[in-house]
């Protein structure tokens, strides 16, 4: 008798923690119990690019980011015109307080970007010099930063979007003006000398919606590992939207891992307004699409051998917070938090993808 009781104590606290203890009437199982954090169930990093000013000043922004993430990466306050930007002086102010709240929080930090075409500071973008000048402008910035957050920062974005709409190296881009198709290359090295433990990522968008620019981004970083560059990693920055199927994002994690590199789903958001529609509304049937797009993107990344997930980051912490809405002049819901920082249904997903 008494092994009975507790064989159905036991059953019944089971039931419970899965959410589906049964009413006995043939009713739809109860709703799983509520997570603490995304950091609490994820079995790898998940995180969010964050804004220092907000970081500093909306204590809603900070909740969530101290409760839910794991994982911190700068939306802008590691890029090369906020780090650098005159040619004798470095600003470490921004950078260096997400570095610390990272580390009072127990966060891993990811950094972004060495080396973009974009974002550039007047200095550099008006530089005069020959090949050796702009050789020496790279790897001392390049050596300077990474030098500068050694063992701090966990990882790199060390080249970012050097892949143009045809899949071939972009020509609009000012480093390969100057320094050739191998500058690539040489920013890696320049990134492992200065900082042996880092993990250094080539990261760049559109892998999930064309085929052309994922073939582009797959070939580069298989010439890079042909020929010894030392690259652990492709970032997915995965700006997606809800008329892209999930299989295309399935297909994008998926080839990006058969590399055997490393694979960062890195700038994440879903955006529900793909049209740009101005009086578009965000209702239960976008919410549960959302929350289900999120669910199947998280369910391929988890399926993924568990030393090449290096996480799932979203750009930015909430719909109140996202680059889209400047972008398009329009609503806009692309994250697992709103307008107020409470989980939305895609935040759902996110945990339903990871059980």
């Amino acid at each position: 008798m008494k092994a009975t009781i507790l064989l159905s104590a036991l059953s019944l606290t089971l039931l419970t923690q899965c959410g589906k203890k049964d009413s006995g009437n043939g009713n739809p199982p109860e709703p799983p119990l509520p997570v603490a954090s995304l950091r609490a169930v994820a079995p790898f990093p998940v995180g969010a690019a964050v804004n220092i000013n907000l970081l500093k000043t909306r204590a809603a922004y900070r909740q969530v980011m101290t409760t839910e993430y794991s994982s911190i990466t700068a939306e802008n306050a590691m890029k090369f015109g906020a780090l650098h930007p005159s040619a004798t002086t470095y600003n470490w102010t921004d950078a260096d307080y997400l570095v610390d709240f990272a580390q009072q929080n127990n966060m891993r930090v990811h950094g972004h970007t060495l080396l973009w075409y974009n974002s550039l500071p007047g200095w550099v973008t008006n530089f005069q010099g020959d090949s050796m000048a702009w050789e020496n402008l790279m790897r001392t910035h390049i050596t300077t930063v990474v030098t500068h957050f050694r063992g701090k920062v966990a990882s790199w974005d060390v080249v970012n979007e050097a892949i143009d709409d045809a899949g071939n190296l972009r020509t609009a881009n000012v480093w390969r003006q100057h320094l050739g198709d191998r500058y690539i290359d040489r920013a890696f090295q320049y990134a492992a000398a200065a900082d042996p433990a880092a993990l250094l990522f080539y990261n760049d968008y559109g892998n999930e919606y064309s085929t052309t620019r994922r073939t582009g981004i797959l070939n580069l970083v298989n010439a890079l590992k042909s020929r010894g560059v030392p690259i652990h990693g492709i970032g997915l920055q995965m700006h997606t939207s809800s008329n892209i199927s999930d299989a295309r994002i399935a297909e994008a994690i998926t080839t990006a891992a058969a590399t055997g590199l490393k694979v960062h789903v890195a700038e994440l958001d879903i955006s529900m307004n793909p049209n740009r529609t101005a009086t578009a509304t965000f209702t239960e049937a976008l919410a549960a699409a959302q929350k289900a797009k999120y669910k199947a993107l998280t369910q391929t990344f988890k399926a993924l051998p568990p030393a090449q997930r290096h996480g799932i980051t979203t750009w930015n912490v909430a719909d109140a917070d996202t680059w889209k809405r400047t972008d398009c002049s329009c609503p806009e819901w692309p994250l697992p938090f709103d307008d107020n920082y409470q989980r939305k249904p895609a935040y759902d997903g996110i945990v339903e993808g990871l059980q």
